[in-house]
């Protein structure tokens, strides 16, 4: 079984305050994240929500995929929303040499930069690591490269398929505030999770006035 924080801890962003895990602020609006996309009808569908609410969103793309999808990774673009890199193979930063993970990197850095007309995307340099698991060598030469690491403050487990999908809704409800960086994912594991959930906390944003803006 799986470890994993759904709140991250206040030491651990301060034990590694070189990422970026939320934006501390007065005003009601969050960051609303998507991993591992993009995905055939289920990155199409999260965009549909996201336009019924009227929030933007940022996501996180595997080089890999947006290779396979490019007109899925395009209508992301299209429709306002912001863009990172998470590697090209989703890689394990703590499972890989440095060298090989900056190289996969680089390629889906090219991914971005050539699958796309959007000349918004030909520079992207915001980086999630996938699993949020990544060696301070390779993060020091990211940041070098000029490249913010974003982690997250608040983690949905919509990936997580032996946990209800009330709770995953209540991971993400009972822990937001101004400024939550907040993950789910648009893949075909979380679905069953994120279907349930991404409209419900959605409408609670609306209904609570925050904004959903993109990073």
């Amino acid at each position: 079984m799986s470890f994993y924080w759904i709140k991250t801890h206040s030491f651990i962003k301060k034990l590694f305050s070189q990422y970026i895990w939320d934006y501390p602020t007065t005003a009601k609006k969050v960051y609303l994240t998507f991993d591992d996309g993009p995905t055939p009808e289920i990155t199409e569908w999260v965009l549909e929500q996201l336009d019924i609410h009227n929030a933007k969103a940022t996501f996180f793309c595997i080089g890999k995929n947006i290779q396979e999808y490019p007109f899925i990774f395009e209508k992301i673009l299209q429709k306002k929303h912001t863009i990172g890199n998470h590697t090209f193979n989703h890689l394990n930063g703590w499972k890989t040499t440095t060298d090989d993970y900056l190289s996969n990197i680089s390629l889906c850095e090219n991914a971005i930069r050539n699958n796309t007309t959007t000349s918004k995307s030909s520079v992207c340099k915001t980086f999630r690591p996938p699993y949020g698991k990544i060696k301070s060598t390779q993060a020091r030469k990211l940041k070098k490269e000029g490249y913010e690491i974003i982690m997250w403050d608040i983690l949905s487990a919509d990936f997580d398929q032996t946990i209800t999908k009330e709770k995953c809704l209540k991971n993400v409800i009972s822990n937001i505030k101004p400024g939550s960086i907040i993950v789910f994912h648009d893949s075909v594991k979380a679905f069953k999770n994120l279907e349930y959930t991404l409209p419900k906390v959605l409408d609670y944003l609306n209904k609570n006035d925050f904004k959903c803006e993109a990073i």
